[in-house]
């Protein structure tokens, strides 16, 4: 009840009676008055006037279980939330939570990372109070070989919550990482139970670098945050909540089309190194080429000097420009 009263109370922007507020929930004052004190324990400044009710004084950098729920408004992407002040990984998490049920569009949120990692096992630096570190647990029901293609619709929809809540331009850097400015400001991991004709579960986690901060010496030429690039406040609770609004709408557009077809145009013009020289590292060979963009299944299209072309599966490859990280 709390996340609905904290909404209701934001969305209103004036006073709300006591008595509203009972009949809407019914429930009772006390109730009522209990639930807005625990907001108010939380960080909440609500003022309370007889006989006017109660008013949020809105404190948009606050970011917890309830003010994610009052604020994500989708059908199922993140309406069951499960948030943690500090936790070892969000993918970890996601994993324990899968297999004790958790439903579909589960999110799993912490402000803190002791143990975030990335691709290939790399540590993911996750301080407190600064960025966004969340994994959501999906039930799919189609092909296993589809499910590589989820982390190219997270980063598709991660790109759209930015440009909306930061105002700037971010770009792909294909298959799983954000940037700004030829810098990263994303990382996307995305991991599966399955068997050998059915997944179990997918679960994509995601890193997002928001606040200032400084960064290691060996990262300052390579990473960035949201703050840094668009010189203004960007509020966690509000872009994770974009995040999964629009993560909801690529989603159930890949599913209709049962590839990235309904995406394919809007990822290429996001894609960072398009028309660009890159080196694949592939464990089995080196090459370079320029990267044409992606399929509807996904593979990045790459045009070799000879005119002919290679279809770059994620995985284990990575993809790097030709002087460095883009």
């Amino acid at each position: 009840m709390k996340a609905e009263i904290l909404a209701l109370l934001r969305e209103s922007g004036a006073y709300i009676s006591g008595q509203e507020l009972c009949e809407r929930f019914g429930v009772t004052r006390t109730a009522v008055w209990k639930a807005v004190n625990q907001l108010k324990k939380e960080g909440y400044v609500i003022e309370a006037v007889q006989n006017r009710g109660y008013k949020l004084i809105d404190r948009e950098g606050i970011y917890g279980k309830n003010e994610l729920e009052s604020r994500i408004r989708t059908k199922w992407a993140g309406r069951s939330v499960i948030f943690f002040r500090s936790i070892g990984s969000t993918n970890v998490q996601a994993r324990k939570e899968a297999e004790a049920g958790a439903v579909h569009g589960t999110l799993v949120a912490a402000d803190m990372q002791t143990a975030g990692r990335g691709r290939r096992g790399r540590d993911w630096a996750s301080p407190e109070g600064t960025n966004l570190y969340f994994t959501i647990i999906l039930r799919p029901d189609f092909q296993l070989e589809k499910a590589s293609m989820l982390t190219l619709v997270m980063a598709h929809s991660v790109v759209r919550a930015i440009q909306e809540e930061a105002g700037i331009r971010a770009y792909i850097k294909w298959p799983n990482d954000v940037v700004i400015n030829k810098k990263k400001v994303c990382g996307i991991l995305t991991e599966m139970s399955m068997e050998v004709d059915h997944i179990h579960y997918v679960i994509i986690g995601a890193g997002v670098n928001v606040g200032e901060q400084e960064f290691a010496p060996q990262l300052r030429d390579k990473a960035t945050d949201l703050v840094k690039e668009c010189g203004r406040p960007v509020y966690r609770s509000e872009l994770l909540a974009r995040i999964m609004e629009y993560f909801e709408e690529d989603y159930e557009c890949f599913l209709r089309d049962g590839d990235l077809s309904g995406l394919l145009d809007s990822y290429n013009r996001m894609l960072v190194n398009r028309d660009a020289q890159v080196c694949v590292l592939d464990p089995l060979e080196e090459y370079t080429g320029t990267a044409k963009g992606i399929t509807r299944k996904g593979e990045l299209l790459v045009v070799m000097e000879d005119g002919s072309e290679r279809l770059v599966y994620a995985g284990e490859v990575s993809v790097r420009g030709i002087y460095g990280y883009v």
